[in-house]
């Protein structure tokens, strides 16, 4: 979807607000007609030049539209010399300038309400916009975060959709203030003096060709500096989680020189783009101000000369001139801002059209429980054809069996791990859960079949009490706390200084290793999966605490189909099964028994661990 027609989308919900914008700032620019027309009888009142009207004939309407403003302007001139007649022209000037008065209050009180609306509309697409791209962030695959930096990722939804909020959302009020104030403005120009009016429109052309000139290249340095802006919180976020590494290393000078150089570049860009920006405004302004001595000159030879006797219309179209300029400069100045904000869009826009690639089919098979077997189908994956990761994998999980996968890093078993989650799809061959291809189920329904723990504890800034609860939000404290115990985690828990509900920080670094990891394995225990999956969940802990982790594992994985990654092969003995990897490919499989009696890889493996 295209950046604009995507904010036009977002945008529907809230048309109402635009609309009623849109009124009031018509009834905005249609008062600042007649509050600047009303200064014309003024003015002429002031100086004297209201020309003597014949009182017994009132003026009458041709029903020519040609004719009306003339019409008009003969009433109220009839109607100022019935009432001058009548009751001085002290009193007549005291009116009018109450008409006037009251004619610019409305008209700031309607611009206030346009402007009012506007707001809502802005606020509510800028938080749609948000959620969006949230939403975007949960339903992305894994891969995407691989790929992609986080700092860079935090900069689009923050900066990037302010950029956007503050470049196009905020420059709202100015796109449709300054046309319907620049269009009145001209018609009124028009009315007053047409041959004046002419001289004024050719600053036009000329403010035109400077803002298209001047928005191309705000867009540019925009998107650059945007870009910077996402390393410069890409920079931060490992600092901020590299902290004991920078400090052992005495790395502080090597950030800090990444950092000056990110934050040199984005100076640049930001600096370069200001000036173009602020280039707009004076530019629009000049033009218009020689445009506007351009018509004194004219109108002050003609008055001067005798040729036109009614100073107090000049001054009126002056007077009007004058509010086409502002809107002109606003209206260039917004047009500015917009195309920086197109920038960040794009931005944003290459996040929420991002291929999803583990996407659910049109009509999935929904699935509740497993009943048969999992089974890997001769499966490949590779990220590139030259990348290859997995060749012709077949391997068969039944119900309620635990398969062990083991090998040297690099061999392929997360892979396995992370394609039976969906994380990614399989590149050739089929994944099969009871017969059916994984890519035909309902994936919500098929991820509520699994449990998974990892070797780095995913925890949340929160208690311990709602980190366990996120396995099943349904659940009561008593089950929590069940969990808990089958996780060996409560013993722990209660001795902390609020018990369940102590918070646990950023990344549960409040909590040793081993705490941790009981409390994902309580939250997993929660979910009460069928399939669980535990990729090298005790390889990162000291000894006593992989006893009592490993004894929560197997307390878990009773009368569960689980399929066990594991560098230390002493965890893993009692499989059912046992798959040797190696470089993508099975090398062996069997019971314990089995391989340690075939005197290959596996046995090798077992004899380096057990010698160390």
């Amino acid at each position: 979807m295209k950046p604009f027609q995507r904010i036009l989308s977002i945008a529907k919900p809230h048309q109402r607000f635009l609309w009623g914008s849109m009124f009031f700032n018509i009834l905005y620019s249609l008062l600042q007609i007649a509050s600047i027309g009303t200064l014309l009888p003024i003015l002429s009142v002031m100086f004297g030049t209201v020309e003597k009207v014949d009182t017994s004939k009132e003026p009458v309407w041709s029903g020519r539209i040609a004719d009306y403003f003339s019409y008009v302007k003969d009433w109220a001139y009839y109607t100022i010399q019935i009432n001058m007649d009548e009751h001085g022209g002290l009193k007549v000037l005291a009116v009018l300038c109450s008409i006037t008065a009251v004619a610019f209050l409305l008209r700031n009180i309607f611009r206030y309400l346009g402007s009012y609306l506007l707001v809502n509309y802005r606020v509510g697409i800028t938080r749609d916009l948000r959620t969006s791209m949230y939403d975007k962030f949960l339903k992305l695959p894994v891969s995407f975060f691989t790929e992609q930096r986080k700092g860079d990722m935090m900069s689009r939804i923050s900066n990037d959709i302010g950029a956007v909020e503050s470049g196009i959302m905020g420059s709202l009020v100015d796109i449709v203030n300054s046309p319907f104030m620049i269009i009145s403005s001209l018609t009124a120009l028009f009315l007053l003096s047409p041959k004046l009016t002419l001289f004024s429109l050719i600053v036009f052309p000329i403010m035109g060709w400077i803002i298209s000139w001047v928005g191309k290249s705000l867009k540019k340095q925009a998107k650059f500096a945007q870009e910077e802006l996402g390393n410069l919180f890409s920079l931060v976020d490992e600092t901020l989680k590299s902290s004991k590494v920078i400090k052992i290393f005495n790395a502080d000078k090597i950030l800090k020189n990444r950092f000056n150089k990110t934050t040199s570049q984005w100076q640049h860009h930001a600096i370069s783009m200001s000036r173009r920006r602020e280039l707009a405004s004076p530019m629009s302004e000049f033009l218009g101000s020689v445009t506007m001595l351009i018509i004194t000159y004219y109108a002050g030879t003609e008055i001067i000369n005798g040729t036109n006797k009614d100073p107090a219309t000049f001054l009126a179209f002056i007077g009007v001139f004058f509010q086409v300029l502002d809107p002109a400069k606003r209206l260039s100045n917004a047009i500015s801002a917009i195309q920086g904000g197109m920038a960040s869009l794009e931005r944003v826009s290459e996040v929420l059209d991002y291929d999803l690639k583990v996407e659910e089919v049109a009509n999935p098979t929904p699935i509740s429980e497993l009943k048969d077997k999992i089974e890997f189908k001769n499966i490949g994956f590779y990220y590139e054809k030259s990348n290859l990761i997995l060749k012709n994998v077949s391997i068969t999980v039944p119900k309620g069996k635990t398969v062990a996968l083991v090998g040297q890093s690099g061999s392929g078993k997360t892979t396995i791990a992370n394609l039976l989650a969906r994380f990614y799809d399989v590149s050739e061959g089929e994944i099969l859960i009871d017969g059916h291809d994984i890519k035909n189920l309902k994936l919500t329904d098929y991820r509520q079949l699994l449990g998974m723990v990892t070797q780095e504890s995913v925890l949340f800034n929160d208690s311990v009490y709602n980190n366990i609860l996120m396995g099943n939000p349904e659940a009561t404290e008593e089950q929590v706390i069940e969990a808990a115990k089958v996780a060996n985690a409560h013993e722990f828990i209660t001795q902390l200084q609020n018990g369940y509900h102590t918070n646990i920080g950023d990344d549960g670094n409040k909590l040793s290793g081993g705490q941790k990891q009981r409390v994902s394995i309580a939250r997993a225990v929660l979910k009460n999966p069928p399939i669980m999956i535990l990729d090298e969940a005790t390889s990162a802990l000291d000894t006593e605490s992989e006893r009592y982790v490993q004894d929560a594992l197997e307390k878990m994985m009773e009368n569960r189909t689980s399929l066990i990654i594991a560098h230390r092969l002493s965890t893993i003995q009692k499989a059912d099964h046992i798959v040797v990897m190696e470089k993508g490919d099975i090398i062996e499989q069997g019971s314990h028994q089995e391989l340690m009696e075939r005197n290959g890889t596996y046995r090798k493996l077992v004899e380096l661990q057990n010698f160390d």
